[in-house]
């Protein structure tokens, strides 16, 4: 199913979330991004300055630090293709499309909503 991120009722990107692990709450999969995601794309970048390897360990607590505040004050949103909002925790785009090319965008979430976990 696909789901959409927005920001203030921009159109952030898409994901089909194709990943699932239930028990940690955790949904990701291949991020496309939308028009508005250039307006956000410098606070991802943020991330993958602090941690440049995809799963690895910060190498720059203070960016790392400046990434969470910034993100959390973006006020994303998750909504399926219904249009419902998803009760989420955590919204996070991996961009390490400078280092890895186009294609190497991931959104993950952390989803606190049981119907999407079918509860």
């Amino acid at each position: 199913m696909r789901h959409t991120v927005k920001m203030q009722g921009l159109i952030v990107g898409h994901s089909e979330l194709e990943q699932r692990d239930a028990a940690a709450r955790r949904a990701w999969g291949r991020f496309r991004p939308g028009m508005a995601y250039e307006l956000v794309q410098p606070i991802f970048r943020l991330f993958t300055e602090a941690v440049p390897m995809r799963g690895g360990e910060p190498r720059d607590e203070e960016k790392l630090a400046r990434y969470h505040s910034a993100r959390d004050k973006l006020g994303l949103e998750l909504v399926d293709a219904d249009g419902r909002r998803i009760d989420t925790a955590a919204i996070h785009i991996a961009d390490y499309t400078e280092q890895q090319g186009r294609e190497a965008l991931e959104l993950e979430v952390l989803v606190r909503d049981e119907e999407f976990w079918g509860g």
